[in-house]
């Protein structure tokens, strides 16, 4: 599995290093990571593994994300193990989501420099397009499921707080808001 991601970097930089060398419109400033389509703020974000709204299913119905969790351990009075557990699914979540990153932009370059290179057609088309769904659904899985895993290590009052500090839910003029748990 290693050497696929491996392949898939190395696959990566040259492309970006095709793309950049096939780039005559003397735009100096151009980077050489540009792809039309997607921002670079959204390449830099699937490659650093951040959750881009993946997870947002989850964290609107009360299934809490590591990373904000980890953030907000004070005011939830996380137990050391419950802080343990929450580092790990971050870390879990964080290095598959960067390899999946990296593979999607790789496919979303790959498509890009189909169409600059017209090469493409309508059967590499659907290839291109089922890949890059493929893998944007593995993707959003990840960042799904750190949030369920998440939800089973806190309890119900630090899921009700953690809620509320993220803004979702105002605790009620006195803290008696409903308790409608998901």
């Amino acid at each position: 599995m290693r050497s696929r991601a491996v392949v898939l970097s190395i696959l990566l930089a040259l492309v970006i290093r095709d793309v950049s060398a096939s780039d005559h419109s003397g735009h100096v400033d151009a980077k050489p990571h540009e792809i039309k389509a997607l921002p670079a703020s959204d390449i830099a974000g699937l490659l650093a593994g951040k959750g881009m709204g993946y997870g947002k299913a989850a964290e609107l119905n009360g299934y809490p994300g590591p990373k904000h969790v980890l953030e907000l351990s004070k005011e939830l009075s996380l137990t050391p193990e419950q802080q343990k557990k929450t580092q790990a699914i971050f870390a879990q979540m964080e290095a598959a989501a960067k390899k999946l990153g990296a593979e999607l932009v790789a496919a979303e370059v790959a498509l890009d420099h189909a169409f600059k290179n017209k090469t493409i057609n309508e059967s590499s088309l659907s290839e291109h397009t089922r890949k890059i769904g493929e893998i944007e659904a593995r993707l959003r899985a990840v960042h799904l499921a750190a949030h369920l895993q998440q939800a089973s290590v806190m309890s119900d009052v630090q899921i009700k707080q953690y809620m509320v500090l993220r803004g979702y839910e105002d605790a009620g003029a006195h803290g008696h808001g409903k308790h409608h748990h998901h």
